[in-house]
This record gives C-alpha cells, sequence and structure tokens, in this order.
C-alpha cells in the first residue's frame, strides 16, 4: 500500500503535469546545489519552477496526467521543470544555464502538449518572448486598421474643402450676378 507522502507527492506533480502546458525533462548529474538553487531562482524569475523527485513517482504523475510521452524519458537523475506562461524563458533559463555550464542535459520537453527533443531547445530559446510575440501580433493587426482611418479622414476632409470651395465659390458668383446697391 502506497504511503501517504508518496500519493500526496504524485498528486502534486500530475496536477502540475495537467495545469501547465510546458514541462522540461532534464538529466541534473553533475550539478552542485549551488548550481541547482541558482537555477532554480533564475526559473522562478521566469515564472517556472523545478522539482526533483523519484522516477517511479513522476511516471505514476505522468501517466495519471494524461502525458505518457514523459514516462520513457523518465530514468536517471530527473528534474521536471514546469514554465510559466512563457514557454521561451523557461527554455532560454535552460538553454543559457545548458551553455554556460553543459548541465542540466534537457532530455525532452512539453510545449502545449506537443512533445519536443533536447535538439529543439536552442530554436524555441531563441524565439522572442510572449510579451514581444504579442506586440508584433498587436502592431501587426493596427497597422492596417489605422493606414484605413487615415485613408478615410483623409477622403472627409478632401470631401469637406470641396464642399467648402463649392460653397464659396457659389457665394462669390452671386456676389458679382447681384447689384450692390448704395
Amino acid at each position: 500500500m502506497p504511503r501517504p507522502e508518496k500519493v500526496k507527492v504524485v498528486e502534486e506533480m500530475a496536477g502540475h503535469f495537467s495545469r501547465t502546458g510546458t514541462v522540461f525533462v532534464a538529466d541534473y548529474a553533475g550539478l552542485t546545489v549551488a548550481d541547482i538553487t541558482d537555477l532554480r531562482a533564475q526559473l522562478r524569475k521566469a515564472g517556472a519552477s523545478m522539482r526533483v523527485a523519484k522516477n517511479t513517482l513522476l511516471r505514476l504523475a505522468a501517466k495519471q496526467a494524461g502525458k505518457p510521452e514523459l514516462v520513457e524519458h523518465l530514468t536517471g537523475p530527473t528534474a521536471v521543470a514546469y514554465g510559466g506562461p512563457d514557454a521561451v524563458a523557461t527554455a532560454k533559463v535552460l538553454h543559457e544555464f545548458y551553455t554556460r555550464l553543459e548541465r542540466p542535459k534537457i532530455r525532452m520537453f512539453m510545449v502545449e502538449s506537443r512533445p519536443y527533443g533536447s535538439k529543439d531547445l536552442k530554436a524555441i530559446a531563441s524565439l522572442p518572448s510572449r510579451d514581444v510575440l504579442l506586440a508584433q501580433v498587436v502592431g501587426a493587426i493596427q497597422a492596417p486598421m489605422s493606414n484605413l482611418v487615415f485613408t478615410l479622414d483623409a477622403i472627409i476632409r478632401e470631401f469637406v474643402g470641396t464642399v467648402d470651395a463649392i460653397e464659396r465659390k457659389k457665394g462669390e458668383a452671386a456676389g458679382e450676378a447681384s447689384p450692390v446697391h448704395e
């Protein structure tokens, strides 16, 4: 019969797997306690967190959360990083850390329930952040609308100018045609 602490860990990990759209599975062998502490701090700044647990518990949690893709990668010393709202920020932290120390080695990761291999980490890490992408989308949507507004405004200004010119001409023509009584 499973111990209550282990059941709680499995439920907690399954909850993380279910709630988050981003999960990184890494081999943390060779990292010192100071390195792991530093990595956790950097991940926290990026809105992510990291957890080390027994692979048997992680496998149970992955199966319970409906993420069977993770199971085959849960061998050896395993750390799992849960991405925050911005998967790119988490990938950047892990990639920069790996570039500096050649650890942790990412075995695989999932973004929005789609699995990726370790070779894809650099590509994801090189993407602009979520905020930059959203700003680019808003800019791309806003530009044509702004151009339309300026075009319509120019048409209206031109129309009003034409109406004013016609009115002035009619006023001048009416003034010349009617004799002025003195």
